[in-house]
């Protein structure tokens, strides 16, 4: 089927994502993948994708729907707000993995600790091509991911059983020094970013999509290096993915409402700092990963995109506000008047 597109009106739907949104940066549909929506149905004009196809834009004449797929059958339909960034800035949203702290490369390196534990095959090495979709999502769905292409036959409670003796094998081995070197280290300029903030009396949220037990010895690990103390007594709110379901324990809804969802943003915002919905162009979200740009663009924050992440090959470079190289030029965003 052709797809029924006009220049103008796609020129219009720009509008609704970042500044720098330009067509060129999205993939054309005609259907979205669950085939619910058409274009040129019940006056549908454009279907547009991220270059991940991790999240699908259903566009009308003067709204815009938001498809978040889901490698766990868990698929969501969330309404689009046109954002804008205004100051004085009240309000920083933070990604921990990338943005925060340099971590990502271990919690890769796990994953495909964990594949190769399901293939029984020790040599076993990710490709470069499964980088993208094993970072910036929850544990369940990249090991989904890992399984559908590496070992159909194995299942993800098998997959998660390994992932969790990999990850508390390791965490004990870095607690006691002797685990793997630089596992997690503050990006560079966190610590002045960070008390720039706290001296311009701007809230500070912590958002990962990472479960609690992953995440916490990161942030602890970091603050100890930069010397700050509590990060509990730092930041005004933190969010994780919360605990994992195992039996036995009772965990969240976590990793079915990841990024790119934008429920770990949206609850962080309103319920962690209390920032009413009349504020939300004072608040800013910043973000290495294309589904964290996806989560904050849709729980209705304007993002700065942080360099260094899979924004560019995400393709949501456009749903950015700015784009910047570290936390100075983030900083001079922040000061403008």
């Amino acid at each position: 089927m052709p797809n029924r597109m006009s220049q103008a009106p796609i020129l219009s739907a720009m509008s609704w994502f970042g500044p720098h949104a330009s067509l060129q940066q999205f993939i054309k549909l005609d259907q979205t993948s669950d085939m619910r929506f058409s274009v040129g149905t019940h006056g549908v004009q454009y279907i547009l994708a991220t270059q991940d196809r991790k999240v699908e834009f259903v566009c009308w004449e003067d709204v815009v729907l938001a498809h978040v797929t889901s490698a766990l059958e868990y698929h969501g339909y969330y309404p689009v707000r046109k954002t804008q960034l205004e100051t004085p800035v009240k309000a920083v949203l933070m990604d921990l993995d990338g943005t925060s702290v340099r971590s990502e490369d271990f919690w890769i390196w796990i994953i495909g600790q964990t594949t190769a534990s399901l293939l029984g095959n020790p040599k076993f090495e990710l490709e470069d091509v499964d980088i993208p979709h094993v970072s910036g999502h929850s544990v369940s769905e990249h090991l989904s991911y890992c399984i559908n292409k590496y070992c159909p036959d194995k299942t993800l409670e098998q997959a998660r059983k390994f992932y969790f003796r990999h990850t508390h094998y390791e965490m004990n081995e870095i607690s006691k020094g002797r685990g793997k070197q630089d596992a997690f280290k503050p990006t560079p300029g966190l610590k002045d970013f960070l008390m720039d903030l706290k001296s311009r009396g701007i809230k500070i949220g912590l958002v990962t999509s990472g479960l609690y037990e992953k995440a916490w010895p990161e942030i602890l690990s970091a603050f100890k290096t930069m010397q700050m103390g509590d990060p509990n007594d730092f930041y005004d709110a933190i969010i994780t993915a919360g605990f994992p379901l195992r039996q036995g324990q009772v965990g969240t809804l976590g990793e079915l409402s990841p990024k790119p969802h934008p429920w770990l943003y949206a609850e962080v915002c309103r319920v962690g700092l209390g920032i009413d919905a009349d504020d939300d162009s004072h608040v800013i979200g910043i973000e290495d990963s294309g589904a964290g740009v996806c989560s904050i663009l849709l729980a209705g924050f304007p993002v700065i995109g942080m360099a260094g992440g899979n924004i560019k090959e995400s393709g949501t470079l456009g749903l950015c506000h700015h784009y910047c190289h570290d936390f100075k030029e983030v900083s001079a965003i922040i000061a403008r008047p």
